[in-house]
């Protein structure tokens, strides 16, 4: 068994269930030693338990509830975590919810704003705990956890799509903040995933989240969805040595050739491939819209 992060120590938020619980079983069985936190207590500890049960006689896994949108929450949970490891090199940012269902002027403001503060500002929250961490040891990964809703509109669960666009955005900016510094920060796009989550898109109806994607999502659930190990595997690749210098980049688990990056690392480093960018006309082959069209 290929054991990439052999001796690594991560901090993986909202791993006790879904794909978090899914990237903890994956970075444990690639050697990590592991801190898994999340909201609800009694559900973390039996992740813990489970993820401890696969582990090799010597790895650390070890759980604190918390929630990442609390500034006073992600403070104890660095000062677990770091009183644990001495050393961190690895922040997976996977809490998030989709928040409210519906048209943008009929949800309630409150949970609209909640999701903000869980996708959104629990990933800054935590990475502005992690990165002095970092930038002391001159090395590390953080790796953001994005989705469907940071590449298209995402009609009648707009909270979800804005955080998750600003959450590559905010991927991106900190990644060049960060490129002197031996520290890589990426986002994974897991693909559809047949989870918690898509169950409760399904059970919000059609009238709720639109006819066209209910059906889409219906589909999507018989189908069985992404395989959470795509992007558990992808998680683990962009946790190892063998993702050095890729950096700044929104990766799909599921179309990307993330596995022959390492070989195209000119062209990430050169290019703005795997970037959120504004399309313009030339881009789409139309003759208007430059300075002399």
């Amino acid at each position: 068994m290929n054991r990439e992060l052999e001796s690594r120590n991560a901090i993986i938020t909202g791993a006790n269930q879904g794909l978090g619980l899914e990237i903890a079983r994956a970075y444990v069985r690639a050697g990590a030693n592991v801190f898994l936190c999340a909201r609800n207590e009694d559900i973390l500890e039996k992740a813990r338990e489970e993820t401890l049960a696969i582990a090799a006689p010597g790895q650390i896994v070890l759980a604190q509830a918390g929630d990442v949108s609390n500034p006073t929450d992600v403070k104890i949970i660095m000062a677990a975590a770091l009183g644990a490891f001495s050393r961190l090199h690895i922040l997976v940012n996977n809490a998030g919810v989709y928040g409210p269902m519906g048209l943008s002027e009929e949800v309630e403001w409150q949970e609209w704003t909640r999701t903000i503060e869980i996708n959104l500002y629990g990933s800054v929250l935590m990475c502005r705990a992690v990165v002095p961490h970092l930038r002391q040891y001159g090395y590390g990964k953080i790796i953001q956890l994005s989705g469907g809703g940071a590449t298209n509109p995402l009609p009648r669960i707009s909270a979800y799509a804005a955080s998750k666009a600003a959450v590559v955005r905010f991927t991106e900016t900190l990644a060049e903040e960060l490129r002197p510094c031996g520290v890589d920060v990426n986002s994974i796009a897991p693909g559809a995933l047949n989870t918690r989550m898509m169950d409760e898109l399904l059970a919000a109806g059609p009238e709720r989240v639109g006819s066209a994607f209910h059906e889409r999502m219906i589909h999507l659930k018989e189908q069985g969805g992404t395989p959470l190990e795509k992007g558990a595997s992808l998680a683990v690749f962009l946790g190892s040595a063998a993702s050095d210098g890729i950096t700044g980049k929104l990766i799909s688990a599921a179309w990307d050739p993330w596995e022959k990056l390492p070989d195209r690392l000119s062209d990430l480093r050169n290019t703005d491939v795997y970037t959120l960018r504004r399309v313009v006309p030339r881009d789409r082959g139309l003759r208007w819209g430059d300075h002399d069209g």
